[in-house]
């Protein structure tokens, strides 16, 4: 339950920077979204802060396959990224495939931190997706 509130309290803050904390955040009305700016690769460094963050969330980090999507091109600021592991989980219903949010920190147009918002396999598999669609990402179109 923690993870899923994390999640959405990351997904909420999904812009280009966060808002000053004095400042109030609509919800009702959806934030910019990475899928409407251009979108880049991520390079092996950027790759490697993301690997780094999920890989407290999964058993055997090491043997794990990822599959990455397009990352938003923003020169600075806080950005929710969505893809898939193929791993073990520390629950084994979700052994396999998994969906993630990470919330990124971008510096100088790189990644430079990553933090886990949700990682799901199994049937909530769906529920990640839906909650990365939900803010224009798609974890079902990494490659």
């Amino acid at each position: 339950m923690i993870a899923v509130l994390a999640a959405g309290l990351a997904l909420a803050t999904c812009t280009t920077s966060p808002p000053p904390p004095d400042v109030a955040v609509a919800t009702d009305t959806a934030p910019a979204t990475p899928a409407s700016l251009a979108q880049r690769d991520l390079t092996p460094q950027e790759k490697k802060v993301i690997i780094d963050a999920i890989a407290p969330s999964i058993r055997d980090a090491a043997t794990a396959k990822y599959r990455w999507t397009k990352f938003p091109v923003v020169a600075s600021g806080e950005v929710n990224y969505c893809a898939m592991v193929d791993a073990k989980s520390p629950y084994p219903a979700y052994n396999g495939w998994q969906a993630y949010i990470i919330e990124a920190k971008v510096v100088g147009g790189k990644v430079s931190a990553a933090v886990v918002g949700l990682i799901a396999g199994g049937k909530d598999t769906a529920l990640v997706a839906r909650m990365c669609a939900k803010y224009g990402l798609n974890p079902n179109s990494a490659t």
